[in-house]
């Protein structure tokens, strides 16, 4: 397995100009590119996080587009996750726009999504995810997650965590952007300290039935 390096500035450069010429014909021309900058490097990082997180699933880049508007055959970015339970765990990416890391949970079934709503609206399980979201927000990460923009069935407006219990999904994300550091093999080390600081999450989601 090769060491992790950091992701090359091809990988952005690959991915700036997909977004371009999303064709079969740039594919093809450069896929080598893809395979050497993108795909290794991910599955190079993904193998040195599994030890403490897990098996990781590196995603194909190829779009489902059978019922698409936009047919367009290639994702822009190159995404890996560590899945915890049935919905929730690790997510990492790198696209034109640099590299980003992400924890949370990301689809529910509807039993799933009531145990989640449940445990927001209980005054000392959502107080513990109020306390742990406002420690990972205030310390760089940004909360994300499709969200209803009605009150949830059976919960009261005016509830303290109405926000919250909005969400259909959630999720914290932390974005390097351009830095120098995502193409040196530190990243994993910056990876790594960022899952760890996102573990309470995923603690919390499974401790709740959520994942």
């Amino acid at each position: 397995m090769t060491r992790f390096a950091g992701f090359p500035e091809a990988a952005l450069d690959f991915y700036d100009d997909l977004e371009t010429e999303n064709t079969r014909s740039f594919w093809a021309a450069h896929k080598d590119v893809y395979e050497t900058s993108v795909k290794a490097p991910m599955v190079a990082l993904v193998a040195a996080l599994e030890p403490e997180f897990g098996t990781g699933k590196v995603f194909r880049p190829y779009r489902d587009v059978r019922y698409a508007k936009d047919k367009t055959p290639y994702k822009t970015h190159q995404g890996a996750f560590v899945e915890r339970g049935a919905s929730a765990g690790w997510y990492v990416q790198v696209d034109p726009r640099g590299v980003m890391v992400e924890v949370g949970f990301y689809h529910a079934a509807s039993e799933q999504l009531g145990r989640f709503r449940d445990a927001v609206a209980d005054d000392r399980v959502g107080g513990e995810l109020e306390q742990l979201l406002a420690e990972l927000t205030g310390s760089g990460w940004v909360l994300k997650g499709d969200r209803l923009k009605t009150t949830p069935r059976g919960y009261d407006a005016a509830h303290r965590r109405i926000g919250l219990l909005r969400h259909k999904t959630l999720s914290v994300t932390k974005s390097y952007g351009f830095e120098p550091v995502i193409h040196t093999a530190a990243l994993l080390d910056l990876v790594r300290a960022d899952w760890h600081a996102g573990r309470p999450l995923i603690e919390w989601l499974a401790g709740n039935g959520v994942s």
